[in-house]
């Protein structure tokens, strides 16, 4: 053996060394630092006797927001989907209401420092059917977890497991409640602000809106 390849044999032994180490540091199996895969985790046998072990759709892990694993997991809908014999938390309405707007705006809901009012201040990031009663059809609900339509607690749910990358509320709990008695009130603000502006739901940055430029909507 050479020079050039003694070398080539050193570095690749110490990047292999380096990886074990690495991959030890974090918890993760050699197989799946290896393999180059964010999303791999645990054996195979391991998967297959509990599809919920090591599931690569988790809150935290680097794939969720663009998850090719969401739809098609048997474990990933089932934190947002209301549970058999599902009782809401009950309580003055008013006092849910002022607790639920308060965790509209807590980041501690979430792993990314995101709230609720991160995305939806004055009524933004909202959509169209976001005026129509629940359940109903959400185009995240849909194209993430194959649900055909949703409610809104399962709404609430959604929105914190997956774009803030939290862990859902326990459905008996007040602060679920809180939230959706808060979104409640918000979904009738939001109907009253779409009358006023019928732009509201459409994105005014959008290549090819409506309401862009021409439109006189544009202005207001």
């Amino acid at each position: 053996m050479n020079h050039a390849d003694t070398c080539r044999t050193g570095r690749t032994v110490a990047a292999m060394i380096s990886a074990g180490l690495v991959s030890a540091a974090l918890g993760l199996p050699l197989a799946a630092f290896a393999a180059g895969n964010p999303c791999a985790a645990g054996s195979q046998a391991t998967r297959a006797a509990n599809p919920c072990a090591a599931n690569p759709c988790a809150a935290k892990n680097p794939c969720a927001a663009k998850n090719p694993c969401a739809a098609k997991n048997p474990c990933a809908a089932k934190a947002i989907q209301r549970p058999a014999g599902y009782k809401p938390y009950k309580g003055d309405r008013a006092e849910l209401v002022a607790a639920g707007k308060k965790l509209f705006s807590d980041k501690s809901l979430s792993t990314n420092n995101s709230s609720c009012a991160t995305c939806h201040t004055d009524y933004a990031g909202y959509q169209a059917s976001f005026t129509q009663p629940y359940p109903h059809k959400v185009e995240m609900a849909q194209g993430t977890y194959g649900m055909k339509q949703i409610h809104l607690d399962e709404m609430v749910q959604l929105c914190i497991t997956t774009p803030m990358a939290g862990k859902a509320l326990d459905w008996k709990s007040k602060d679920l409640a809180a939230l959706v008695a808060y979104m409640e009130e918000e979904q009738k603000g939001y109907k009253e602000h779409a009358k006023k502006n019928p732009c509201a739901a459409k994105n005014p940055c959008a290549a090819k809106n409506p309401c862009a430029a021409k439109n006189p909507c544009a202005a207001k």
